[in-house]
């Protein structure tokens, strides 16, 4: 079975999360924000996008003589792979990657079948900055990204402003053709 390309794996995950129904106040901490996305679990897969299914929170994995949880566990049908979410309530470290890669591997050589695809590891965290995501992602062997997520909608006077961009960028496109 071929393994997950790229491509494929950027057409399922999304750069951005929008999660206002979770309600939660601008300043929140990591385990509000997986209690939330617990309670409100179809809400968050429908957000995620299609062939999600949960596997658990907190998912105990032991490595040696100790525990680790990785924050939320999915399966995804189409990737036949398993996803791991870890929840960051601030921004983006670069250390949040080597966590997550290590629960790649214990996941790669403990919990994933033969017959599944390299797991796949997914850092949601409240604010990244592309270029230092970029540099810690360019030397990573393991299919990881980092998303991020809002509690509210953006400002519709901001969002206006970006579709009016976004049309004037495709009509220079157009015009270059």
């Amino acid at each position: 079975m071929p393994k997950n390309s790229k491509t494929d794996i950027q057409k399922v995950f999304k750069d951005s999360y929008v999660f206002d129904f979770l309600n939660l106040p601008e300043q929140h901490s990591e385990s509000e924000l997986q209690k939330g996305l617990l309670n409100r679990m179809k809400d968050f897969i429908l957000e995620l996008g299609r062939d999600f299914i949960f596997i658990g929170e907190e998912y105990k994995l032991m490595v040696g003589n100790s525990d680790f949880h990785i924050d939320l566990l999915f399966y995804h049908r189409g990737l036949q792979c398993l996803v791991a979410f870890e929840l960051k309530a601030g921004k983006f470290k670069p250390e949040h990657i080597g966590q997550l890669n290590f629960y790649l591997e214990a996941l790669d050589r403990d919990v994933k079948k033969e017959h599944e695809n390299p797991s796949i590891g997914i850092l949601l965290c409240k604010d990244k900055d592309n270029l230092v995501v970029e540099y810690v992602l360019s030397r990573s062997l393991s299919p990881t990204m980092v998303a991020e997520y809002r509690t509210q909608l953006p400002d519709k006077e901001l969002l206006q402003q970006k579709f009016s961009d976004i049309f004037e960028e495709d009509d220079l496109g157009i015009d270059q053709d």
